[in-house]
């Protein structure tokens, strides 16, 4: 596999106070044959996430065409799980509307904080986004107490398949205490109710304590994932692989064909990528340093 990198789209400039700092986690959806709507999580002054939109050329996803100007979905209701943030994770369109897939934040008192996945809906196009309910369409369950949030979700073989981030526990860290979590898959009839647990199917290695952010598209009848997969010394990188029923996976980090760039904004990290196929050609959407705080960014395929 090798990719081109195309380089940096956007950053917040600070202008905005709900959208003051980082262009966390792109999750694109073609919305028309011009546009590609990168839905993000934006931070304000406090780094608490809301989730905007940046709309870029789908022939030159360089050109930036709309930044929202308010969230199309803000934070949850007080005591709610998605009170202290919210960052979109998967996007799909269904006869009704586009559903968005979002996790939901709580800072907790004895570990840093929890994440949850929240289900909500454009009638709109993607303007703005109703909840489907207050409360998380996959909550806490024995295994997975902590986090459980869907990155990627397609209609495939007349099921809802579902790959998601999960785990129960913070790991002591030098400096601070790091959150970890593998990759697992469900499976659901109508994509909003989902069983109380999934099976494993991309686990932690070596010294990682965390893979997560799986983006899952098909091809040639493949399933191919793009994930983040992170350490204490490594704080992410990009990884990927390779299945033939989405539950057996190989993982091909060799073969990710994306490495940290010499200087700028991605060049200390790259995490969170989400791949797209528009107009006969496929993008990589991804971030880069601190998580975000520089922007985020596309690389163009040349070959798989």
């Amino acid at each position: 596999m090798k990719w081109e990198k195309k380089g940096l789209i956007y950053c917040p400039d600070g202008s905005m106070a709900w959208a003051r700092h980082t262009a966390l986690q792109p999750t694109p959806l073609q919305i028309s044959e011009d546009i590609i709507r990168v839905f993000l999580g934006f931070r304000d002054d406090a780094g608490i996430g809301r989730v905007g939109y940046v709309d870029v050329r789908a022939d030159d996803p360089q050109v930036v065409m709309r930044v929202s100007g308010q969230p199309c979905l803000d934070i949850g209701v007080p005591g709610a799980f998605d009170e202290n943030g919210v960052i979109p994770c998967a996007v799909v369109r269904r006869n009704d509307g586009i559903y968005l897939y979002y996790a939901g934040y709580q800072l907790g008192h004895k570990v840093r904080f929890i994440a949850f996945s929240g289900l909500a809906v454009s009638t709109d196009g993607g303007q703005t986004f109703t909840r489907h309910s207050q409360a998380p369409i996959i909550d806490r369950s024995d295994g997975e107490l902590l986090f459980r949030a869907i990155h990627s979700i397609m209609y495939d073989e007349g099921r809802w398949k579902a790959w998601y981030g999960a785990g129960s526990e913070f790991l002591a860290g030098a400096q601070k205490t790091l959150p970890c979590y593998n990759i697992r898959y469900m499976e659901s009839d109508d994509g909003i109710t989902f069983p109380r647990n999934g099976k494993v199917v991309i686990d932690i290695r070596d010294d990682e304590h965390r893979v997560g952010r799986p983006y899952v598209i098909k091809t040639d009848n493949r399933y191919r994932m793009f994930f983040g997969a992170g350490s204490e010394t490594d704080p992410y990188r990009l990884a990927y692989a390779e299945s033939l029923d989405g539950i057996h996976w190989t993982r091909k980090d060799d073969q990710v064909g994306m490495v940290l760039s010499s200087e700028g904004w991605d060049s200390q990290m790259m995490a969170y990528p989400a791949v797209v196929s528009c107009n006969n050609k496929v993008y990589l959407f991804y971030n880069g340093n601190d998580y975000g705080k520089t922007g985020f960014g596309y690389a163009e395929l040349v070959e798989w």
